[in-house]
Parts: C-alpha cells; sequence; structure tokens
C-alpha cells in the first residue's frame, strides 16, 4: 500500500477507518474537510493543523513522527478534491 511506504503503519490506517464508521464522528470530519482546497492540501502548515484537528476528532494521540509522515503522505498525493479520479485513487488505497 502506498501510505506504508511513508512509514504509516496499517494498524494506525485500520483504526481510523473503523472510527469513521461512526456517523457523528464521520461527519465532524467531513466538516472539518468541507472546504478544504488543493491549494490547502499543499501548504504544509495549513495540511498539518488539519491533520492535528482531525487527531482530534479521532481521540488518536499521534507522535511527532506519525503527524509528519501523514502530512508528507497527504502532499505527496497532490489530492484535488473536486476531481473525482483523485477521490476515487484515495478511496481505493484504503478499502
Amino acid at each position: 500500500m502506498s501510505y506504508q511506504k511513508y512509514g504509516i503503519k496499517p494498524q494506525l490506517v485500520e483504526r481510523i477507518k473503523y472510527k469513521l464508521k461512526n456517523a457523528v464522528v464521520k461527519d465532524r470530519i467531513r466538516q472539518l474537510l468541507g472546504n478544504v482546497t488543493k491549494y490547502d492540501l499543499q501548504d504544509r502548515p495549513k495540511v498539518r493543523r488539519l491533520v492535528k484537528a482531525a487527531a482530534v476528532i479521532l481521540q488518536e494521540q499521534l507522535t511527532d513522527m506519525q503527524e509528519e509522515q501523514i502530512v508528507n503522505f497527504v502532499m505527496a498525493q497532490k489530492i484535488d478534491p473536486n476531481n473525482t479520479f483523485h477521490l476515487l485513487k484515495l478511496w481505493g488505497m484504503f478499502r
């Protein structure tokens, strides 16, 4: 899996996927990311803030190293939230 190349552990991903099955948590994450643009996702400080905010919502204690790995992963994907192909690619990574 692509995210493993960045040092992100599959156990963390599985835990987060499980937590996102909770409708309330999923809705809070959706609100957090609802107005994010592709430019926001290429701005390291903004991505870091989003990762920290998502960790709080998910009640995940991320180490500085995990946070940096996630930020690097997000930035490397060059995600455009308005591009359906990008979203499908991400969905496929985390199914």
